[in-house]
């Protein structure tokens, strides 16, 4: 695994940030950490980065220990905080040479004019990063990032704030750099973000609620449920549907059947040839899909109860 934690803890004084979190992120995994404000993410990003030392438990970047290996593990993760702390007064290229002198950067000219080439910088090279917009700057912090070419990315909220526009241009940055194989652990509070580029999600709220797909999450909160519009629909019709044994709930909404059942891509024939069979006319079938919001909601709901 690229990242393993295991009971990881962070408490300050009498505050608990991060409490006994336990996870293992693949190499090359885009892994989306979602939570409120104060629900400890950043704290857990700064403990696996090596910023902050845990309390208790343990941590590993690609085999690195956290508190015994931090030079080792520096040298492998990028970092994107929420706010990109550029030199104003610098240009674009002086930012990045500083940066890259830090990391003992071997090529540092290559390096710089590869990653302002990759997110269309190289043009405004020489400006003070003062003139660019919020987008420009967080696509520069970005590159930032990876000019030591990390095989971990952690992006805290990389696109808040942001313009439409601009948000879609880091996120296709995000999607370019998951082709190309890196492992990305992403703080979001953009849900629809979090759907589109994570492999995985976990909801975190000092602990880790619950972690999975977003598909599979969505099913096992809400299940999953496929409208099948009629030319005419009957109450009738939802009881025959909902004695089926891989049914869990069927009502009817107009000329809709709407079905509750965990596999329609095996079951859905066999409801279409009962409704037929009842003497429906089946004019098309269609899936109703929840949101991640509405997933996150529902957790966050849970922990409060």
């Amino acid at each position: 695994m690229m990242i393993h934690t295991e009971n990881l803890t962070k408490q300050f004084n009498t505050v608990l940030a991060v409490d006994r979190l336990t996870l293992d992120i693949a190499e090359g995994e885009v892994f989306g950490f979602l939570g409120p404000n104060g629900a400890g993410k950043t704290t857990t990003v700064r403990m696996l980065t090596t910023l902050i030392g845990p309390t208790s438990g343990a941590a590993t970047i690609n085999g690195h220990q956290v508190g015994r290996d931090d030079q080792a593990i520096r040298r492998i993760v990028g970092i994107l905080t929420e706010s990109p702390g550029l030199y104003d007064n610098l240009s674009a290229e002086h930012n990045l040479h500083i940066y890259a002198s830090l990391y003992e950067v071997a090529d540092a000219a290559g390096q710089i004019e590869k990653y302002l080439r990759l997110f269309d910088l190289w043009e405004r090279r020489f400006d003070p990063t003062a003139t660019y917009s919020k987008g420009m700057k967080q696509k520069l912090a970005i590159a930032r990032a990876l000019l030591h070419e990390p095989r971990v990315l952690f992006l805290d909220e990389p696109t808040s704030g942001l313009d439409p526009e601009a948000a879609r241009l880091v996120r296709e940055s995000i999607a370019g750099l998951r082709k190309e194989g890196r492992t990305i652990f992403l703080c979001t509070h953009n849900l629809d973000e979090a759907d589109r580029l994570c492999d995985r999600i976990g909801v975190f709220k000092t602990r880790m609620l619950v972690m999975d797909t977003p598909a599979r999450l969505r099913s096992q909160l809400f299940g999953r449920r496929v409208v099948f519009h009629l030319r005419q629909a009957d109450d009738a019709m939802a009881a025959a549907v909902a004695r089926l044994p891989f049914v869990q709930a069927a009502q009817t909404v107009e000329n809709k059947v709407l079905v509750t059942l965990d596999d329609p891509e095996v079951h859905n024939p066999d409801i279409v040839r009962a409704l037929v069979g009842l003497g429906a006319d089946v004019q098309f079938v269609g899936e109703l899909r929840r949101s991640l919001e509405d997933v996150y909601l529902q957790l966050m709901k849970g922990s409060k109860e």
